[in-house]
């Protein structure tokens, strides 16, 4: 069967290759009629469209743009809060003609998406300033935009008040008399899996996390209260198990812990978990504070006081910021863009029980 292209049905219609070729990309150039022929018998002759790549080249763009992240991709489908930004920007996107691709700053086989993927702008998200990934980007000169990354010059960028939403968090807790603190994290600089005394971060494998670690020192060092920190691996996402491995080693440091802090609802989820299979009742034991404020908030038992983000918001954001990158629309590689953050009390936290001094001396004798 003979090759059908835009010349095959540029004879058969009686018009030139041109006008075909507009029929396709600039339906505008066209009458309504004469599109609908030239698209109908383009179909008749089974005429799929112009090579993707082909017209790639032609225009000297892809019509792609990328959203980097450090995790597994698989942290995007099973996060409640990373699948709602995703779906943001691609609802920020719509209209615009560009189209999303996922990549991971995973090396596998040779192929290095950062390098190799082609699009015309890169969101990158939650990532570590010095991924390979991110020198790719710029050895390729891609406009960029970050998002919870450390605002730099000439990038864009959108972040939440991460700082002020940990500090509210904390300040909650000693707002209702709680003096024995843990804080369960992620993204720091090692050791994971150990607990011990909280202390400003030297260095951060994700802003975020040192933005938030600042907030909760804030609140609990001007109230003199002397944390205990357990930091855990950011890859691989296990957030419900390491928050639950976490109330142990928080526990083990000191017994005498009534409230934690937490990265992210998911963590607070685990600690959560394990302090019901530990027998101990959150609040009246134990309070519990996550962030994001994530759907899985509302519906834990008890529901959980979190920190809440406008994830949607942030990701309109992030898609306008990439639209306007393609563009190369002057002065927006200065626009930092700040979210607020909210504290929302629910059930999961309140003043120290009566049984949280029971509780230590109970555990110091054992």
């Amino acid at each position: 069967m003979a090759r059908v292209t835009l010349q095959t049905i540029a004879n058969a219609v009686g018009v030139s290759r041109m006008t075909v070729s507009n029929a396709f990309s600039r339906p505008d150039q066209l009458s309504a009629d004469l599109r609908d022929r030239i698209l109908a018998v383009a179909d008749e002759l089974g005429y799929v469209g112009p090579d993707p790549a082909a017209r790639a080249l032609a225009r000297g763009s892809t019509g792609t743009v990328g959203i980097m992240y450090s995790a597994s991709l698989q942290y995007v489908f099973s996060d409640e809060v990373a699948s709602e930004f995703v779906g943001a920007i691609a609802d920020g996107l719509a209209g615009s003609g560009l189209s999303l691709t996922l990549l991971s700053t995973e090396e596998k086989g040779g192929r290095v998406p950062a390098r190799d993927v082609p699009m015309d702008a890169t969101l990158v998200f939650s990532s570590n300033p010095s991924e390979p990934a991110l020198a790719w980007l710029r050895k390729r000169g891609l406009p960029l935009v970050f998002v919870d990354q450390a605002p730099i010059a000439g990038v864009a960028s959108v972040n939440i008040d991460d700082r002020g939403g940990a500090r509210a968090a904390a300040q909650h807790l000693v707002d209702l008399g709680h003096r024995r603190v843990g804080i369960v994290t992620v993204g720091l600089v090692g050791p994971f899996g150990a607990a011990g005394p909280a202390r400003e971060p030297e260095a951060a494998e994700s802003y975020v996390s040192s933005r938030r670690l600042l907030g909760w020192l804030d609140a609990l060092g001007a109230a003199g209260v002397e944390p205990v920190i357990v930091q855990q691996p950011k890859v691989p996402y296990r957030p419900e198990t390491d928050g639950y491995a976490a109330l142990g080693l928080l526990l083990d440091a000191d017994p005498g812990i009534t409230g934690v802090v937490c990265f992210s609802d998911t963590l607070a989820h685990g600690v959560l978990t394990a302090a019901h299979d530990r027998g101990l009742s959150v609040p009246q034991d134990l309070s519990i504070v996550g962030f994001d404020d994530s759907p899985l908030a509302a519906s834990l038992r008890p529901t959980l006081t979190s920190v809440r983000q406008d994830v949607a918001e942030k990701g309109h954001l992030a898609a306008a910021a990439l639209v306007a990158a393609v563009q190369g629309a002057t002065g927006e590689g200065d626009r930092h863009d700040v979210l607020p953050t909210e504290l929302v009390v629910r059930e999961s936290t309140a003043p120290p029980g009566p049984r949280a001094g029971h509780r230590r001396r109970r555990t110091k004798r054992g």
